[in-house]
């Protein structure tokens, strides 16, 4: 039955390689609890997801760790119920914890300048560097994003690069003349790399593996530079994106703009990563409220 559902998951909802394993952990789960129970899944009934849900609050799980074991787990019950394993769907009605919402750091223009001045161009990975996190910047990119970004996805003459994200769906976005300018730096430098048959067609490599930059490399790089610019926030690969966003937002961006740019499916999604502090929002009504005009 899990061969089948990591198969329903990867043909059918076209899930990236992380989000999959994460749904394949959650079912684990589930499954651990019911076996403890002595439960099997063709009885399940939403009481005992209701005691699943406890347990996991018992335990300590964070309310946001439990929204999405829960969403593991009707994700699951959908499957089974595709699948004619069952006839009805348990989970239809459990409700997930309330999380709030959480906003992360955002780094001003000036701070993010600061991080990038202190980039290394004498170095071999400089210039490198120098690009990815322009281009980050500028383009709003999730860090698996700019990992999986290849050398047929720029189209840099035309202010663009073609993203692939969340469910391999791809977009168009536009880049910045700065970033563009850093990528045809790096460009000439990638020419005298060593890589390897598997990673040439990635854009972002490393100079000493020959293999195209991972997660870990990219959260390790920002995490040293951060630290370098006496930077105190939190700040990961996904600060840069939130702060594109913000920076946008304030700009005066449009919000469905910016939920394009960003890939995302939901307008509610866009407004959780963006925010406009009440300073600003209270100018905007006093400037342009016909009360106050």
């Amino acid at each position: 039955m899990l061969k089948r559902y990591r198969q329903y998951l990867l043909l059918e909802k076209s899930l990236s390689p992380n989000t999959l394993e994460a749904y394949m952990d959650d079912a684990l789960k589930l499954l651990g609890y019911m076996d403890d129970c002595g439960l099997d899944l063709a009885d399940v009934s939403l009481d005992d997801l209701h005691g699943f849900a406890a347990a996991m609050g018992d335990l300590g799980i964070a309310p946001r760790s439990q929204a999405r074991i829960i969403s593991g787990a009707k994700s699951l019950f959908r499957f089974l119920l595709l699948d004619g394993y069952r006839q009805d769907d348990p989970s239809e009605l459990l409700e997930a914890p309330k999380t709030g919402r959480h906003l992360p750091d955002v780094l001003t223009v000036d701070e993010i300048d600061r991080i990038i001045s202190q980039i290394d161009l004498s170095s071999p990975e400089g210039q490198r560097n120098r690009a990815m996190i322009e281009t980050m910047y500028s383009c709003g990119l999730r860090v698996s994003e700019l990992c999986s970004l290849k050398m047929e996805d720029l189209f840099l003459e035309d202010g663009f690069i073609r993203v692939t994200g969340k469910g391999s769906k791809q977009r168009l976005v536009p880049i910045s003349d700065r970033a563009v300018h850093e990528i045809g730096n790096w460009l000439q430098d990638r020419c005298h790399v060593d890589i390897k048959p598997e990673s040439a067609s990635y854009l972002f490599v490393s100079r000493r593996r020959g293999r195209h930059l991972t997660r870990v490399m990219v959260f390790d790089i920002v995490k040293k530079l951060s630290a370098k610019a006496g930077i105190t926030k939190t700040v990961s690969p996904h600060t840069f994106r939130h702060s594109f966003a913000t920076h946008l937002l304030e700009g005066g961006a449009n919000l469905r703009a910016i939920q394009c740019m960003l890939g995302h499916e939901k307008i509610s999604t866009t407004e959780i990563y963006t925010h406009i502090d009440r300073s600003r929002l209270r100018e905007e009504i006093t400037g342009h409220h016909p009360r106050n005009i």
